[in-house]
């Protein structure tokens, strides 16, 4: 078998075993798709990682999908993002065909309810572990922006009610005016 054809099933098998094995949408399978991605794969370095989740959390529609998507497409092209996006999307395609047709079964029973209560433990560990994973990335990094603005994000939609979509958006504007400023302070835009 030749080299593309092992990387589009080893990128097919790792999207669907994450999305077969992770619970608590898109924030959590992120950090674990850095770790397969970037860590033990070393197909995309951290700082593409952390751009791909971005664009993926920016985008309409599922995080966790947007974020297959992207790696698929950086690392194999038009044929790795369809088998990522297939590898993300059949899991729960699955899992929910099936739960829907035991789905009184499921409802009423105390231990299946007890499962998903731990899990929600689980899923709280992963999130702060994502996001104490990019906090020491931009400390690393010595940049002030990018910490400015996600206390201010925080800030903005925690204890003040500001909509996420203008979150967003102004975060998006900010940077893009950072990125033509250091630019324009390098001497590469006239």
């Amino acid at each position: 078998m030749d080299q593309k054809k092992r990387k589009y099933i080893t990128l097919f098998l790792q999207t669907f075993e994450l999305s077969a094995f992770t619970f608590g949408g898109g924030y959590v399978i992120v950090p674990l798709m850095r770790k397969a991605f970037v860590e033990k794969l070393g197909w995309l370095e951290d700082s593409e990682m952390l751009d791909l989740t971005a664009i993926a959390q920016s985008a309409p529609g599922p995080i966790a999908v947007n974020a297959a998507l992207l790696v698929g497409f950086r690392t194999g092209g038009i044929p790795g993002a369809l088998l990522s996006l297939l590898g993300a999307v059949l899991p729960p395609l699955v899992i929910i065909a099936v739960i829907s047709s035991f789905y009184q079964a499921f409802r009423s029973n105390r231990y299946v309810s007890a499962v998903m209560a731990a899990m929600s433990a689980g899923v709280a560990a992963v999130v702060a572990d994502a996001v104490i994973t990019m906090v020491l990335d931009i400390l690393r990094k010595k940049k002030l922006l990018p910490l400015i603005m996600m206390i201010a994000a925080f800030i903005m939609t925690e204890f003040l009610g500001v909509n996420i979509i203008v979150v967003i958006f102004a975060a998006g504007a900010a940077g893009y005016i950072s990125y033509r400023w250091e630019r324009r302070t390098r001497h590469d835009l006239p």
